[in-house]
């Protein structure tokens, strides 16, 4: 009977790892913007109060994210070292710190959501939808802090087609949830925000119990009871290493954008609908990039793990390759239909106007924010996270923060000179990579010493 982990190694291969990855991102995206479109049929006031909401929950989420990143990419080095025990061992341990944190996190949000929504200065009436909200949400978010640390164990195994599943069973539960508890269908009571949070809830609830099903199924090395509180250090420090400098830099990403938000408010409201409306279709020139660079880290996670340095160094190449065509591609039929494109949005024609020439502007952002995605994403998949860290923060308010408002404020270009930082930023970094990645520095930068590697015999 063939290994569960030798499947898997056959089928780790870029096409195998990224489709699966790439559809969960775009129907996580679709049915966000579905869920948006059902809240409005409450009122405006829930989509306003739901949102703001988010921003604390979301913040949340991107504590958890920084284990699991941590443990993905640990674990597909210790698999691509033939260590499947240790990787069954990290497994299990980045599991217990994620409950752990996402207990905390739900207690402090409870407690805390009172003063932690007073920070947006919300109207007494949006106040209350928020705290009803986080109540149920913010509570229960533990489940979420575990759902993404076992979808991040199944895709470092290889497993992205089940964390695919995973997720759109989630979105879809939650889009029936949503659709019950609002619109009172089969004799179900209207519950309103209420009912939204419950449904967000039970969604994330079936999804990791889904998410176990999978992890237990299809594991190499099943997972005991007692794993879960082997607290080896040596596995706590390697995860550290890499998610805690993720969570820095994503971090900083987050509020050098709320940073740039704040100038563009400067410019008005049109300014910031334009600007809303435009990043939107540009998320969907970045999900190939997105998904690329995370099948890409896997692949290199393996091939690290393996001492296959050379292997590691010629994929990096060759994902970059593919998806710049791929990226380019998709951001010219965009710029030839971007007019069209915007017009779905509003009827507005100067945010058409200025909405079009940034879309136009895409087509030399675009080719460098995935330039930029896959190869920090391969960096960090080696475990030269710290640099990226450095030079994330360096480029992010170094650069992009300043050259915003001066040129689109200072010289007055408006969002043409926003979008030119953004240009400046992501080409910067993305070169900078570039060359880390061609002088081979990451080779020492692997979590797996070469005498952890079992002899071949």
């Amino acid at each position: 009977m063939v290994n569960t982990i030798e499947q898997s190694k056959r089928n780790l291969t870029l096409r195998a790892l990224t489709w699966p990855i790439f559809i969960e991102l775009f129907l996580q995206m679709l049915m966000g913007t579905t869920d948006i479109i059902m809240l409005s049929h409450i009122s405006d006031d829930v989509v306003a109060a739901i949102g703001v909401a988010n921003q604390l929950v979301f913040f949340a989420i991107l504590l958890f994210n920084f284990t699991a990143t941590g443990t993905a990419v640990l674990v597909s080095q210790y698999l691509g070292a033939g260590l499947k025990k240790e990787a069954k061992q990290a497994s299990a341990i980045s599991l217990t710190i994620n409950l752990g944190m996402g207990l905390v996190v739900s207690m402090l949000l409870i407690i805390f959501k009172g003063p932690l929504l007073e920070i947006f200065h919300l109207e007494d009436r949006l106040a209350a939808i928020g705290y009803e909200y986080l109540s149920i949400v913010g509570g229960t978010l533990f489940l979420q802090a575990m759902l993404v640390t076992v979808s991040a164990i199944l895709r470092a195994n290889g497993f992205t087609r089940e964390a695919m599943f995973v997720s759109i069973m989630m979105n879809i539960i939650h889009l029936i949830g949503n659709a019950i508890v609002i619109y009172g269908l089969f004799g179900f009571p209207v519950l309103g925000v209420k009912g939204v949070a419950i449904s967000t809830a039970v969604s994330r609830a079936a999804a990791l119990i889904i998410a176990f099903v999978f992890m237990y199924k299809r594991l190499p090395i099943k997972i005991q009871l007692k794993d879960y509180f082997d607290f080896q250090i040596t596995h706590i420090r390697k995860i550290l290493k890499i998610g805690v400098p993720t969570a820095g830099e994503q971090l900083s990403y987050n509020t050098s954008q709320m940073a740039m938000t704040a100038i563009i408010a400067i410019m008005g409201a049109a300014a910031l609908s334009t600007r809303v409306y435009t990043w939107n279709v540009m998320s969907f020139i970045m999900l190939f990039g997105l998904a690329v660079g995370q099948g890409t880290q896997i692949l290199i996670g393996y091939r690290v793990g393996a001492r296959d340095f050379d292997g590691a160094y010629r994929q990096l190449l060759k994902s970059l390759k593919y998806s710049l065509v791929i990226t380019i591609v998709i951001a010219i039929l965009i710029s030839i239909f971007r007019e069209n494109i915007m017009s779905i949005f509003t009827d507005d024609k100067d945010i058409i106007h200025t909405g079009s020439f940034l879309l136009l502007l895409c087509l030399i952002l675009e080719p460098g924010r995935t330039f930029n995605l896959i190869v920090i994403n391969s960096l960090r998949a080696t475990g030269d996270a710290v640099f990226t860290m450095k030079m994330g923060i360096l480029s992010m308010w170094g650069l992009a923060v300043p050259i915003s408002y001066i040129l689109g404020i200072y010289f007055g270009l408006g969002l043409a000179g926003i979008w030119i930082a953004f240009i400046v930023d992501e080409w910067f970094r993305g070169i900078i990579m570039y060359y880390r990645w061609k002088s081979r520095a990451w080779e020492k930068k692997v979590l797996i010493e070469k005498a952890e590697i079992p002899a071949v015999g």
